[in-house]
């Protein structure tokens, strides 16, 4: 099978999982990205060298544990600040391929990621942001300007995430993180973009909800 063929069935597979752990939150949800952040430690400390890139690691798996899991906590917005992360994320992701394959032109960082272009990574973030923009209008979220400009915000950091990882693989020679995910690699791989994307979400969030509603300070303006 193609690449593209695996990246599908697995997607199929791990998305429907994602969505219900989601929505069922609790300790589904929390078992969920706790097992996410111990293969993505596992994955980075087989994947760098040196003490200082292995502490990094740690941090790097406790907020993308930490971010989502303290989001969805929101009684009011928890879910949705997920979902909308997800459409972000993804949309991010299924436009930036398809719209820099169908289009090409100038790589965005030819010396860490050689295939990534300008043409996907505007047409991941346009993407990004129709989807917002649809999602905050269906559940009917007071002002869609903000929304519009959080999922460019989130849409950047999570191609930021991308590179990032990228920049470390190439750095210690690594294709992928490893092969837990067929057609995607390892779970850092999957789950780059995310983690980037979720900690700016709760960031932003907490400076304006607090630590008790992230949430809602994300998608209440």
């Amino acid at each position: 099978m193609s690449n593209l063929t695996l990246r599908i069935i697995s997607a199929g597979v791990l998305m429907p999982l994602a969505l219900a752990a989601t929505y069922y939150g609790g300790w589904a949800f929390t078992l969920m990205w706790a097992i996410a952040a111990i293969a993505v430690l596992w994955e980075w400390t087989r994947l760098v060298k040196g003490p200082v890139w292995i502490v990094a690691g740690f941090f790097y798996a406790a907020f993308l544990f930490v971010a989502p899991v303290w989001l969805r906590a929101d009684v009011g917005y928890g879910l949705l600040s997920i979902f909308l992360l997800f459409g972000i994320v993804w949309s991010t992701d299924i436009f930036g391929y398809f719209v820099g394959r169908a289009i090409g032109g100038p790589k965005l960082m030819p010396r860490v990621s050689p295939k990534k272009t300008w043409s996907g990574a505007i047409g991941g973030t346009a993407g990004a942001i129709i989807v917002a923009v649809v999602v905050a209008n269906v559940f009917k979220l007071p002002s869609l300007m903000p929304i519009a400009i959080i999922a460019l915000l989130l849409s950047a950091c999570a191609q930021a995430g991308d590179l990032f990882e990228s920049f470390i693989k190439r750095k210690f020679g690594v294709k992928d993180s490893s092969q837990l995910i067929p057609g995607h690699g390892g779970v850092m791989d999957r789950l780059d973009g995310f983690w980037a994307a979720a900690l700016l979400a709760f960031i932003i969030g907490a400076s304006r909800g607090g630590f008790s509603n992230p949430a809602s300070g994300l998608l209440v303006w």
